[in-house]
């Protein structure tokens, strides 16, 4: 007899667990259980009150099921509520906050369990909600949206384990005055909003910004040109991601920044090819050969390890792997205080210089050999701001501003802190959350004193080159620009921001070299790399190519209606007339505002003929 198929049926799915709880446990496990038992007891309730069902509840985790996503939301919403209310009568050490993930997804039922990707992609998610926080996925989204008066950030697409397609996530916004976005905000970036955010935060503010905006929301994809790579003529390395073996998974954040400061450490020696950070991320949580990973990054030789921080103690494991032979050049493991984490990077990056037989410059000794700060706390303060900035959200940010100042409150004389501080202000300017001069003036201001305390500090120069773009100062802003690159020759986001800031300063022609090899640097590189190739092939004529460019812009990002301008103002110079009013047509008809008003007060070019030349075939087109 051939066996029934397993039962299936699409079901909204709950994932829950309690954040910290390993650090609970530890600190005091009787408390910590007497807590979790009363507060499961507060999910099952809610749960079952919003018409949803207990599945599993293993552990300090929850799993659930609602036959209706909006249940599955509302349901969410009381849980935070009535565990916000019950730990406010608890000292702040011993609150516990739940994570709450929520998919909409089909599903395998057997006695009273459920299986399949539409649970798994739920418990991934939940992994990425803050503690006390909802994050959804895209399909529990399209759900909601129009039904539920509350607001919701996009965190971008997200690579999750054993999921073969990245998934849309969503936060919803629980805190108290928070409103729902309006529908402009909502609604697809018209020419306007390319003027003043779609152009901003994905073209300029995300080409020279990259560096500091890199996510780990969104988290990259892999290499866009998989086995097509040549091997430079210098030594190449990549840093993949260390492990964390702290067995807590909020200790993530500290082995992501000893990956970053080891991939920094490196890229400041010009004998050396290495591979951007975000490119060598995308194989994070990944079981890879080191075969292969060479060969999509095109490079020879590959850093992996491990970290492990408890208390006042850290050990790091590193080999290095000649990817050819599969040769172990180096291996080491640290065992030492926490306050030698800096010398130790720095002895980690001397052993892979010396074991690549690389001469470092009298320079480059200098600035391999970085300024610390005199304080561990500050450090950490430091890493978790990063990797709240690298979430590119209001909040996020607003938190990441939150880490840099206690940094520099703990270490007046961090210049890191500072250059954090001052990308803080210049992501509300880039995204549109502050668009006033103060935030300008306190990002130059910021990434002055960065500067000043430590002049090698190549971030610091490239935020001042922002800042002079936004004010229409090209020169200093190309100088800037420049000067973060010499102190930073392996920097992939510097020689893409480098490439946007020529566009608008008028020499397009260099920036298309520029940020080829940008994308080499970068082999996974993120979409504004394509953007800023197209911009730079558009303002030299290359219009086949930028047309080629444009339609792969709009390929990974629909939604960038800037794309769509540029390819109507190619139609019109390319004599097709009645094409790009049919594009003009299908553009207005999706609602977005597209006049004219302000155009030249949002789009920094130096050259009043460049906006004569794209204004004149807009018009031709009817965008009046």
């Amino acid at each position: 007899m051939v066996p029934e198929p397993p039962s299936r049926k699409l079901a909204a799915i709950l994932s829950a667990d309690a954040k910290g709880y390993s650090r609970l446990m530890e600190d005091d496990d009787e408390a910590t259980v007497v807590t979790l038992t009363a507060y499961r007891r507060v999910l099952a309730e809610v749960i079952g009150k919003h018409r949803g069902r207990v599945v599993d509840s293993p552990g300090d985790n929850v799993l659930a099921e609602f036959a209706s996503v909006v249940d599955a939301v509302r349901g969410a919403v009381e849980i935070q509520q009535q565990i916000r209310l019950r730990n406010a009568d608890l000292p702040d050490s011993r609150r516990m906050r739940f994570r709450i993930g929520i998919n909409l997804g089909d599903v395998i039922e057997e006695e009273g369990r459920i299986y399949g990707d539409g649970v798994n992609i739920a418990a991934r998610i939940e992994g990425l909600a803050p503690g006390g926080g909802v994050c959804v996925s895209g399909s529990a989204y399209e759900q909601i949206k129009n039904k539920l008066s509350l607001g919701a950030e996009y965190l971008g697409k997200h690579e999750v384990k054993n999921i073969s397609e990245p998934i849309r996530v969503y936060r919803l916004v629980l805190e108290p005055g928070m409103e729902r976005p309006s529908a402009a905000r909502r609604a697809r970036p018209g020419w306007i909003a390319f003027g003043a955010v779609g152009l901003v935060a994905v073209g300029l503010g995300g080409a020279a910004l990259w560096k500091f905006s890199i996510p780990s929301v969104p988290p990259v994809t892999a290499p866009t040109r998989t086995g097509n790579l040549e091997l430079p003529d210098i030594p190449s390395i990549a840093v993949l991601p260390f492990d964390n073996m702290s067995g807590d998974p909020e200790q993530e954040y500290f082995s992501d920044g000893i990956t970053e400061d080891l991939t920094t450490g490196l890229s400041k020696v010009s004998g050396l090819f290495v591979i951007a950070r975000n490119s060598a991320f995308a194989y994070k949580g990944k079981s890879m050969k080191i075969e292969t990973v060479g060969r999509e990054l095109g490079v020879r030789f590959v850093l992996e390890g491990s970290v492990r921080k408890v208390g006042d103690r850290v050990r790091i494991t590193a080999q290095l792997i000649d990817v050819s032979t599969g040769y172990h050049l180096w291996a080491e493991r640290y065992d030492r205080e926490l306050e030698e984490i800096f010398s130790l990077q720095d002895e980690v990056t001397q052993r892979i210089v010396t074991a690549l037989a690389v001469q470092l410059t009298d320079d480059e000794t200098g600035r391999v050999a970085r300024t610390h700060t005199v304080s561990t706390e500050a450090y950490e303060y430091t890493l978790r701001g990063m990797e709240y900035r690298n979430r590119k959200t209001h909040s996020a940010n607003e938190l990441s501003r939150e880490m840099f100042r206690k940094a520099v409150e703990l270490d007046p004389e961090y210049a890191e802190a500072y250059s954090g501080l001052a990308h803080a202000y210049l992501m509300d300017w880039i995204f549109g959350w502050d668009r006033s001069e103060r935030a300008l003036e306190k990002a130059a201001e910021l990434a002055n004193r960065a500067i000043a305390l430590d002049p090698a500090l190549s971030t610091g120069h490239a935020l001042l080159g922002h800042v002079f773009l936004w004010k229409k100062d090209h020169y200093r802003a190309v100088e800037a620009m420049e000067t973060a690159i010499g102190l930073d020759p392996n920097d992939a986001d510097g020689y893409a921001g480098l490439a946007e800031v020529l566009c608008w300063a008028g020499n397009p022609g260099e920036a298309v070299d520029l940020i080829k090899k940008a994308m080499r640097l970068n082999p996974a590189y993120p979409d504004v790399y394509v953007w800023t190739l197209a911009h730079a092939q558009y303002l030299t004529r290359r219009y086949g190519e930028a047309v080629q460019s444009f339609r792969e812009m709009l390929h990974r990002s629909p939604d960038f209606q800037s794309a769509r301008i540029y390819l109507i103002a190619i139609d019109v110079e390319q004599g097709r007339i009645e094409q790009a009013r049919e594009q003009v047509a299908a553009l207005k008809s999706e609602g977005p505002d597209i006049s004219e008003e302000g155009w030249e007060h949002r789009l920094p070019y130096k050259n009043q003929a460049i906006l004569d030349r794209l204004y004149d075939a807009l018009r031709v087109a009817g965008l009046q």
